[in-house]
């Protein structure tokens, strides 16, 4: 005898396929609520000993803490920030690769690289501004130089003679160079670095007389009295530096130059994900214990959402780029 078709058999079929596809919905749903389920690495476009360096392990720990997962830094120096912002480009967009992104190489090195670029701020999502810092002018003990205005007396006096460091072509720290260079009449001799820990290394040693930075890596040292500062080029004097004047005070006040020091995404990553990131560095950065570590460095906790990271990344790509421009300077 043939077996008969219920009439609800369709019916019960489908409605149980809607069922199971709704509890897979869920199920994705939950995984995607859980991020993050296992480590991340943030991607550091220096080596060790720099901010940008020192930026990262500021927060790694923090927002391990906090999301539940370690956070694993990785450093990738070279290609003036290119071999980080490339990696970080071709990632998976999930939230589990970062970069700690240094706002020299993000406004500055478009415009001075003379190689076809092969990333651009709009590979990336804004998560959130971490640290601000304005640059340093640090000369070795044994230059013969206790102010800026001494500085400037001594270069003129020996043009070229006078070696700088830097974290590479097209660095904040090179424009700040060339700066004080067009605006105070020098001929300073620029030496490039892959990273400032490099540079401070051979500064140290004697290898190079001066370099500009933001101050986190020349604290020490400066108290020490290895590095004597002669000017900040912030607007206001650090809390930490209390002796050193600002370049405006200094008699240079168009010498003005401050980094940021951001984390970015892969463009594609969620809008849930860039979401949780950026709540979390929002409490740590607000935080006390970070607030003061940051100072303690010479730095500020400079908190941005990802709205206005995004739109202030974009005023410092055309305000940078009419500097580097009046400075005629050209990059690898």
């Amino acid at each position: 005898m043939a077996l008969q078709r219920h009439p609800f058999t369709r019916r019960a079929l489908v409605a149980a396929l809607i069922a199971a596809s709704g509890a897979a919905a869920t199920g994705l749903a939950t995984a995607d609520d859980a991020y993050p389920n296992r480590p991340i690495t943030m991607m550091v476009p220096a080596a060790p000993g720099g901010t940008t360096d020192i930026s990262a392990r500021m927060l790694a720990d923090p927002l391990g803490k906090a999301l539940g997962q370690s956070v694993v830094v990785d450093n990738k120096a070279g290609g003036n920030g290119a071999i980080a912002a490339i990696a970080v480009k071709r990632a998976e967009p999930n939230g589990y690769t970062l970069l700690m992104q240094y706002s020299g190489y993000h406004v500055i090195t478009p415009h001075v690289s003379q190689q076809k670029p092969q990333w651009s701020a709009q590979d990336f999502r804004p998560v959130a501004n971490v640290l601000s810092a304005p640059q340093v002018i640090v000369v070795r003990e044994d230059v013969p130089a206790k102010t800026l205005a001494e500085l400037v007396a001594y270069a003129k006096a020996n043009p070229g003679k006078l070696t700088y460091a830097s974290s590479g072509n097209g660095s904040l720290q090179h424009v700040t160079g060339a700066m004080l260079e067009q605006q105070a009449g020098l001929q300073l001799t620029h030496v490039p670095y892959k990273g400032t820990g490099p540079a401070l290394q051979d500064l140290l040693g004697g290898q190079v007389d001066m370099t500009f930075g933001t101050p986190p890596p020349f604290m020490q040292h400066i108290q020490s009295g290895k590095l004597r500062a002669l000017a900040v080029t912030g607007k206001t004097r650090l809390p930490s530096l209390p002796n050193v004047p600002t370049t405006a005070e200094a008699g240079m006040p168009k010498l003005d130059a401050t980094s940021w020091f951001a984390l970015f995404a892969p463009a594609k990553t969620p809008q849930a994900v860039v979401d949780r990131l950026t709540g979390e560095i929002a409490r740590i950065t607000a935080s006390p214990a970070f607030q003061q570590k940051a100072a303690e460095q010479g730095a500020a906790a400079d908190y941005m959402d990802p709205k206005k990271l995004g739109d202030y990344s974009k005023a410092e790509l055309a305000r940078w780029g009419e500097v580097v421009k009046a400075s005629k300077i050209q990059g690898d």
